[in-house]
Formats: C-alpha cells, sequence, structure tokens
C-alpha cells in the first residue's frame, strides 16, 4: 500500500468517524500531522468510569493498515489492562501470532473494543497486576478506586467556584446562588429629591 493509498484510506476511516461515530466516542486529527489522532471516550453506564470523558493518542505507522495503530490513554485511567503511561494491552492493538489485527480492522472498531475493554477489564491478562488482582479478589476495592481516579481525572469540571479542588456541595451551592441573588436585591437605588 502507498502512502496515498493509507492517506485515502485514513481519510475515508476519519469521515466515516464524523459522519457515524460510534456511540460514545469522537475522533479527529491533528491539524499539523496527518498520522496523529486524537479519540475520546465516553465511561459506559454502570462502570466505575461513568461520567468520565477519557481522551487517546493514536498515532498511525507507516505500514497501516498492515500495522495496526498506536493508541493511548492520555486521561489516567485505574484499570488492569491499562498501565500508569496510558499504554493498553489489548489483542486489536498487536500483530499476530499474539495479537488479533488485521488490515480489515480500523479505528473505530478498535475504539469500540477498548471502550468494551473499559466497561469488561480483561484480569488474566494484565499490565497492572496489582490491579488484577485487586479486580479478581477485591472487586469493591478496585470499582471505589477506579471511580475516584475517573472523578478526580476525567470528569469535565464546570467552571464554577471551586474550594479545594474539590466540586461544592448542594448546600454550599445554593448559599452562593443566594449571596448572588441577595447582592442582586441590595443594589442601591437613587431616590430622586422632591
Amino acid at each position: 500500500m502507498t502512502l496515498m493509498q493509507k492517506a485515502s484510506r485514513l481519510k475515508r476511516e476519519l469521515q466515516m468517524l464524523s459522519t457515524e461515530p460510534p456511540p460514545g466516542i469522537t475522533c479527529w486529527q491533528n491539524e499539523e500531522r496527518t498520522d496523529e489522532l486524537r479519540a475520546q471516550i465516553l465511561g459506559g453506564t454502570e462502570t466505575p468510569y461513568e461520567g468520565g470523558l477519557f481522551t487517546l493518542e493514536i498515532n498511525i505507522p507507516e505500514r497501516y493498515p498492515f500495522e495496526p495503530p498506536k493508541m493511548r490513554f492520555l486521561t489516567p485511567i485505574y484499570h488492569p489492562n491499562i498501565d500508569s503511561s496510558g499504554r493498553i494491552c489489548h489483542d486489536a492493538l498487536k500483530l499476530p501470532p499474539k495479537g488479533a489485527w488485521r488490515p480489515s480492522l480500523n479505528i473505530s472498531t478498535v475504539l469500540t473494543s477498548i471502550q468494551l475493554l473499559m466497561a469488561e477489564p480483561n484480569p488474566d491478562d494484565p499490565l497492572m497486576a496489582d490491579i488484577s488482582s485487586e479486580f479478581k479478589y477485591n472487586k469493591q476495592l478496585f470499582v471505589d478506586k477506579a471511580k475516584k481516579w475517573t472523578q478526580e481525572h476525567a470528569v469535565q469540571r464546570n467552571t464554577g467556584v471551586m474550594e479545594n479542588n474539590k466540586e461544592n456541595t448542594q448546600e454550599q451551592k445554593e448559599l452562593s446562588r443566594k449571596r448572588k441573588v441577595d447582592s442582586v436585591q441590595k443594589v442601591p437605588v437613587k431616590k430622586s429629591s422632591v
């Protein structure tokens, strides 16, 4: 496959990703480099990643699609198959015989399979042995830590009043809202002297 064929395949894939993206996934090209993409995966409902938006870096190799894209998480994620550098242990990202990549796969299918891996970790093929054993033998601890990491690293915060880098409680928000209303009502009105 020539460089031109690779570029046209990539263009088709990106076009498909923008017109018919898989649910919860977006992907776009870096403006300066055509072989560098970014993607975002929304954490699945009823998973510890729910409410999180996870950004991935995708590098397209010279020999694509005969070689798999190189993907890694830029957003920290607590997961047995994803290490602290964001590298992902997944068959679709490796060539045979150890992996399952083949040219008929594409970026969309790989992103969808990573989204599935987030929802259903594979503790028998871990990158992070400690997280894997937690997932196997103390699942509640794993879920609690994964939720905490999601809150700390992947939840998009509204630009509001923040205290100690934590969202305000409902009570604090109401007090803040009440103060704003009070201050609006207390705007002095000039009395006319008659």
